[in-house]
C-alpha cells in the first residue's frame, strides 16, 4: 500500500495512476477528500499516510524538511521514502539526515506532468536515484515503472542536477522571459516563433514557487542562468558592432 504526503496538480496526477494498482492513501493540508475519493484512493491523516510500505512525498521543496521531520516518528521501519522533486542533491542530503537509517530512500523525477501526462505514461521518462535501498527492492520499483511504459533513467544526483539546470530551469526561464515580454500568438509567424509560445504555455501552467524553488535548490541553476544572459548580451553587443 502506498501513502501520497501532497495532493497538488502533480500528485492528483500520480494517484490517479497509482490507484489503479494499489490502495492509496492521500494526505493533503487542505481538505481535498472529494477529490481524493472521486480519483479512486483513500483521504487520510498524515499517520495513516506516513504509515504505509511507501510514502512518496509530493509537496514543495520549500516544506520538504518539514515534512520529513513530522513524518520521521510516524515511519515504519521497512519503509520505502521516495521523493518526486525537480531537483535531487538536496533532497538526498536531507532524506539521508532526517530519516531513520532504518528506512529505504529513492531520490526520483518524474520527467513529466498534468498536461504531458494526462492521456498517458507511454515513452514518458523517469529518474531514479539510487539512494539508501537494497537492490531486490529497487529492482521491483524500476521494474513496475518500466511496466507501466516508463523510460526509467538511472543517475547520480548531481549529474541530474547539471543536466535539469539546462532542460528545466533554463527552459522555464526562457519561457517565463517570453511571458514578461508579452509574447502572444501572430498571424504571422513560423514554425520557430510557435515552439517558442509552446514553452511559454508549458511553464506558465506551473506555480511561481516552482520555479523559484527549481532555481534555488539546484546548485547549478544561476551558473547556466547567468551564462545564458551573458551570451545574450554578447550577441546584443556584436549587433551593435555592425551598427544596428
Amino acid at each position: 500500500m502506498i501513502g501520497i504526503i501532497g495532493f497538488g496538480r502533480f500528485g492528483k496526477l500520480m494517484a490517479g495512476y497509482l490507484a489503479k494498482d494499489f490502495k492509496v492513501y492521500i494526505y493533503n493540508r487542505s481538505d481535498k477528500a472529494d477529490q481524493i475519493s472521486g480519483i479512486g484512493a483513500v483521504p487520510a491523516d498524515l499517520a495513516e499516510a506516513a504509515g504505509q510500505r511507501v510514502v512518496i512525498l509530493s509537496v514543495p521543496i520549500s516544506s520538504m524538511q518539514d515534512f520529513l521531520k513530522e513524518i520521521a516518528p510516524l515511519l515504519q521501519p521497512d519503509a520505502v521514502v521516495v521523493d518526486v522533486c525537480s531537483v535531487k542533491v538536496y533532497p538526498v542530503q536531507w532524506m539521508t539526515a532526517l530519516l531513520p537509517e532504518s528506512v529505504s530512500i529513492l531520490p526520483t523525477h518524474p520527467m513529466f506532468g498534468p498536461d504531458s501526462a494526462a492521456a498517458s505514461l507511454l515513452d514518458r521518462k523517469i529518474v531514479l536515484c539510487r539512494g539508501r535501498i537494497a537492490e531486490a527492492r529497487y529492482e521491483k520499483i524500476k521494474h513496475y515503472l518500466a511496466s507501466r511504459g516508463l523510460i526509467v533513467i538511472e543517475t547520480t544526483p548531481e549529474e541530474h542536477d547539471r543536466q535539469i539546470a539546462l532542460s528545466l530551469c533554463l527552459t522555464h526561464f526562457i519561457g517565463r522571459s517570453l511571458d514578461a515580454f508579452g509574447a502572444e500568438e501572430l498571424i504571422i509567424d513560423t514554425e520557430g516563433y510557435k515552439r517558442l509560445l509552446h514553452i511559454l504555455g508549458v511553464v506558465t501552467h506551473d506555480t511561481w514557487q516552482l520555479f523559484v524553488d527549481m532555481n534555488r535548490y539546484n546548485p547549478y541553476a544561476e551558473r547556466n542562468r547567468q551564462s545564458f544572459i551573458t551570451a545574450m548580451k554578447d550577441l546584443e553587443a556584436r549587433l551593435k558592432e555592425e551598427g544596428v
